[in-house]
């Protein structure tokens, strides 16, 4: 063949593969959010909110596996803000993570873009505000990831679904509440609860005979609530992207910053039911309530509210129990959820964080193994990324509390990449608590009352743990998760009450290794916003 005919076959075979590159990529979808002030009355109070293109809550990012989300935050509030994205795995993008250890804050009047892959991943999460006392304003919304056609799912195609962002909430503007804070005074109790951003306002519509899956997240920064639908129960499907065996409830508990996903069937007779939430193990009992509306029906709803659970802890740690990995279900990959055997890999690493509350210097503040956590100006990534010294150190917060009294520092622990690390949560408050995870998850495998000791792995979930990203650690009791941490980059675990977060209540794990590799780590993005030390960098 002569050169002359050789050329557009070659062309014709790039242009070909090509193609192919391009219909093998995944999907991208582009979100354009300007972020304001605006009034709302969640409680018929009007007050200052956080709003997204004028909405509250946010407008919703519904997106399937491994698409590429692009999202452009516009801040024009009057101060410096971040968003970040409650339980997606940021796999190998901790510069997307939107926390103060991992970016400079977007400052006022200015835009910047997240750019981040929903990377294997399916579930119910959500989204918010990570900045100050941002999040008692709103600035919240649903981020649901679907599964990819391709991939099955445990359960019967359901015939529709809706999402309720529930949480408590405060008719005190949230700058108040933050000065009130600053001043070292307590966080007032919640005013009320709402459900996408109402008391009362929100309905489910379905029809006789039909099956719907209703996603859930709790958006509250500080209570934990229980929800139920009068006569018809709710069957459990998954929890913050895992599929977990199929059990019924009555009642379900969901705790400050967790998501879950259930299928209830609408096989009442033809008429309005409640769909109830309440707040849990508080001295006064808040309800926000919703409408579960069979189409056709005439009939509103009436009757009391069910009842919910008594205030006891025990009931709620042995439902908590009950919630487990479906292992022969696969969750956005088609191997099953049960192909990892966590409980046959050594322990590398054992952490026994335990909540701290104190004062500094007259003030009320809370942290983890007696340091209360301080932002430097400098973000810790970036500084880790420029080997920025006095910065933060790997030795400021110990593996295990130390006794000693409350004081500030910049808390860091450093974990080599893959090791498989033990986490126990140790709460010696009488409150509960509740911690997250960003950019990974862990093994939900244990709960107990009291002081933990080594004798309590004898009774560790080693086999169906569930697999989350946010975990509640009961009052005057204890929480063990294992965690795979294989995702490079500096990791916030946090308190998701949030007031104590603001005032100290969290670490980073700095998840590394010397190999400097686009295998194991994204670089740095083009747009990163540069401040502290690293601003002239």
């Amino acid at each position: 063949m002569g050169h002359e005919h050789l050329l557009p076959l070659l062309l014709g075979i790039v242009n070909c593969f090509g193609i192919f590159l391009v219909d093998a990529e995944s999907p991208y979808r582009f979100f354009d959010w300007e972020i304001t002030y605006g009034t709302i009355s969640p409680l018929g109070t009007p007050q200052r909110g956080i709003l997204l293109n004028g909405q509250f809550p946010g407008p919703p990012i519904d997106a399937e596996t491994n698409d590429n989300i692009i999202v452009n935050i516009y801040n024009k509030l009057d101060e410096p803000l971040l968003m970040t994205w409650h339980g997606i795995q940021q796999r190998k993008m901790s510069w997307q993570d939107g926390v103060l250890g991992t970016n400079c804050p977007i400052p006022p009047n200015s835009n910047w873009t997240y750019k981040m892959q929903l990377k294997d991943q399916i579930g119910t999460f959500s989204y918010y505000p990570s900045t100050l006392m941002h999040r008692a304003a709103g600035g919240y919304g649903a981020l649901n990831v679907h599964r990819r056609p391709v991939i099955s799912v445990p359960y019967p195609e359901p015939d529709d679904e809706f999402t309720m962002l529930i949480g408590d909430w405060f008719n005190t503007d949230y700058k108040r509440l933050q000065e009130n804070l600053d001043a070292g005074n307590k966080m007032p109790f919640p005013d009320g609860l709402i459900i996408n951003g109402d008391p009362s306002g929100t309905t489910i519509v379905g029809e006789a005979g039909k099956t719907y899956m209703i996603r859930v997240s709790n958006v509250g920064i500080m209570t934990s609530i229980n929800i139920r639908i009068q006569e018809h129960s709710m069957k459990l499907v998954e929890v913050e992207g895992s599929h977990v065996l199929q059990e019924t409830y009555d009642s379900l508990d969901i705790h400050p910053g967790q998501s879950l996903a259930f299928l209830v069937t609408f096989n009442g007779t033809a008429k309005d039911y409640y769909f109830i939430a309440s707040s849990r193990f508080t001295r006064k009992t808040l309800n926000a309530t919703a409408v579960l509306h069979y189409a056709g029906s005439k009939t509103p709803v009436s009757g009391p509210l069910p009842d919910g659970p008594t205030y006891h802890i025990h009931w709620s740690m042995k439902q908590a129990r009950t919630i487990r990995l479906n292992l022969t279900a696969n969750a956005a990959r088609p191997n099953p959820q049960g192909s990892f055997h966590y409980g046959s890999i050594n322990i590398t690493r054992t952490l026994m964080l335990a909540n701290s509350v104190g004062t500094i210097d007259g003030k009320v503040r809370y942290g983890v193994n007696s340091i209360s956590h301080v932002n430097p100006e400098t973000p810790l990534k970036l500084a880790d990324y420029y080997n920025i010294p006095d910065v933060f150190d790997l030795i400021t917060i110990q593996d295990s509390p130390p006794g000693s009294p409350l004081a500030y520092g910049t808390s860091v622990v450093g974990i080599t990449l893959h090791d498989f690390v033990e986490i126990i949560f140790q709460n010696n408050e009488t409150t509960l608590q509740s911690y997250h995870l960003d950019g990974d998850s862990f093994f939900v495998v244990g709960y107990g009352a009291f002081q933990w000791t080594p004798a309590m792995r004898r009774k560790y979930n080693l086999v169906d743990g569930t697999s989350r990203s946010t975990i509640q650690v009961y009052p005057n009791s204890w929480t063990a998760v294992l965690a795979s941490l294989d995702n490079k980059g500096m990791w916030n675990l946090r308190s998701t009450i949030w007031h104590r977060r603001y005032l100290g209540q969290e670490v980073y794990l700095r998840v590394w290794n010397s190999e400097k590799s686009l295998l194991t780590e994204n670089d740095i993005p083009p747009n990163a916003l540069k401040c502290g030390k690293a601003a002239d960098l």
